[in-house]
């Protein structure tokens, strides 16, 4: 069985781009498993996985508690919102005492960045970040590439843009990390005060009209403003950002060619996209969560390797 060169997926920038191609290569096996009529196979029969979600979350909690039930893994769910958590207790007592419960695997979110990584310094389970705080959501990022990888063959030098809040993101983090690491062109566009100001340490391109930006892309991914992580506006109105940042396809109908379209999701129709595109056969959306199950297959699949080596 190949194993990853890392113990825990704690983020993208810990992976070699030898690593994602090993996850994209065994998407791809599990991703002929789940076209077939009986969709599960016995691969981690013998392993217990919990997941810990210390944020509200619907698509990557069901994908990756899918992702474990086909793999035929025993799952555990866990709410921090009903449980002693609440009381005052600890992030390592509340996984020690799952741990006690014979846990191989942790699949955790939380708000604080740095939460996983804290944790795979005290606990004996492999570690899977499903996003901590503004800091990385690597799975998102491994589906995003692998379903541009799928439409447009290869990665290296084609032009991604990531549009929307860059500051308060974990997804585009990762992404420029996934990216990068695969050898595209990354384009960074946004209000000013929503961009991270040393973000260009990072091998990516800043510009802020959205227009320039989208002359010669494949790919275009809109992220949603994050209002629950911001203190204060970081711009004058939501009708003032859709004007500027937009998508719609009238704005698309102005570029020679139009590029892949792309959403992390939830999407905030009418906002960073216009329903019209969403729906379009521009969008790979349903593709990205599609994806997202065999990809979070993938990950954990290998990951279990070394808990059986």
């Amino acid at each position: 069985m190949s194993q990853l060169s890392v113990p825990h997926l704690l983020g993208i920038k810990d992976l070699k781009e030898e690593d994602i191609q090993l996850v994209f290569d065994t998407a791809d096996q599990f991703k002929e498993v789940l076209g077939r009529p009986i969709k599960k196979v016995p691969s981690l029969r013998d392993i217990t996985i919990a997941n810990i979600f210390f944020e509200n979350s619907t698509r990557t909690k069901l994908s990756f508690e899918l992702a474990e039930k086909r793999l035929s893994a025993d799952v555990v769910n866990f709410s921090a919102s009903q449980s002693s958590v609440k009381k005052g207790e600890t992030l390592v007592d509340t996984v020690n005492n799952i741990l006690a419960m014979k846990v191989d695997m942790v699949v955790m979110r939380h708000h604080q960045a740095g939460a996983c990584v804290f944790l795979a310094k005290h606990i004996n389970a492999r570690i899977v970040n499903a996003g901590d705080g503004a800091h990385e959501h690597p799975t998102q990022a491994l589906l995003d590439a692998y379903s541009i990888r799928e439409r447009l063959g290869d990665l290296a030098n084609k032009k991604v843009v990531i549009v929307g809040d860059i500051l308060h993101s974990r997804v585009a983090l990762s992404n420029i990390f996934a990216l990068k690491k695969l050898g595209a062109e990354v384009v960074v566009c946004g209000p000013k005060s929503l961009i991270p100001r040393y973000i260009q340490t990072l091998g990516v391109e800043v510009e802020l009209n959205l227009d320039q930006a989208l002359r010669n892309a494949d790919v275009v991914n809109m992220l949603r403003v994050q209002n629950e992580r911001m203190d204060y506006s970081y711009f004058p109105s939501t009708r003032e950002y859709v004007m500027q940042y937009g998508l719609t396809m009238e704005r698309l109908n102005r570029l020679d060619r139009i590029p892949l379209i792309m959403h992390p999701g939830p999407i905030n129709r009418g906002v960073e996209l216009s329903s019209e595109l969403a729906d379009s056969k521009h969008a790979i959306i349903l593709d990205q969560v599609e994806n997202g199950v065999a990809i979070r297959m993938a990950v954990l699949y290998l990951l279990a390797a070394s808990l059986k080596a």
